[in-house]
């Protein structure tokens, strides 16, 4: 079996048995792909522990792709593996990061990857905490209502949005399959579906990726995150937030 849900941001309480009785059907052959925002690895040192090694302790193989809110510094500290026929970094036996722009083969279905987004809570400004003014900077936030703001290395990563070398490296696993998959797996959604989801959202590069995918390759669903609501945009464009949906 494989499911799928959305964001998490450290937040793991859906998978308990109670609010995810299936689980009691389950292996460790079964997934569940969290769309991104996972945020377990969060603090990059032993706060994180805990929570990694209940996840492990589950029934099922959890595997996520990354989203805007991840600490990217140490999710690269993690070995690369193969699994699937993609690349993954390797949290624990069955916590897995399903890298960007993988194509992962389970259970005879192929599943596309590309996680990351960028950030639109930053409209308060990126703090470097190396700055001579950064105590000045940061009081003068904490003091201002409802401030939007991120702190570099601490609560924002650059890396929240691809590389062109992780651009190139989607467009030549796509061209492998022929771009034809089953399921498409983001955080994000294409720039047709973010800018019809909300007059605030904005087209980048990584949506303007997505809506070259979604024009040029077949596939059967596409299953996203980072907008915070749970419902079907059409028949082939699925949004998850707290729901766990079974996809095979």
């Amino acid at each position: 079996m494989i499911f799928v849900t959305g964001d998490c941001h450290g937040n793991f309480e859906r998978f308990k048995p109670k609010y995810f009785p299936e689980q009691a059907q389950m292996t460790k052959r079964d997934i569940v792909i969290c769309a991104g925002d996972f945020g377990g690895v969060w603090f990059g040192d032993g706060r994180d522990e805990a929570a990694l090694d209940w996840l492990e302790s589950l029934p099922f193989t959890l595997a996520f792709i990354c989203g805007n809110h991840e600490n990217y510094d140490a999710l690269e500290r993690y070995p690369v593996k193969d699994w699937h026929g993609g690349k993954v970094h390797r949290i624990r036996s069955h916590v897995l990061h399903l890298m960007r722009g993988q194509v992962f083969e389970l259970e005879g279905y192929h599943f596309f990857t590309m996680g990351g987004a960028k950030s639109h809570d930053t409209e308060d400004g990126i703090l470097e905490p190396g700055a001579p003014d950064f105590e000045r900077k940061l009081l003068m936030l904490q003091r201002k209502p409802r401030a939007r703001y991120r702190i570099n290395h601490i609560s924002w990563w650059a890396q929240e949005m691809p590389s062109e070398e992780e651009y190139a490296e989607a467009r030549k696993n796509l061209a492998k399959v022929d771009w034809a998959v089953d399921y498409v797996i983001t955080h994000c959604a294409p720039t047709s579906i973010a800018l019809m989801e909300n007059r605030h959202n904005e087209a980048d590069p990584l949506t303007d990726f997505l809506q070259e995918v979604k024009e040029r390759a077949h596939y059967h669903y596409w299953l996203f995150g980072h907008y915070h609501d749970n419902r079907a945009i059409d028949e082939k464009h699925i949004l998850l937030w707290e729901q766990i949906v079974q996809v095979i």
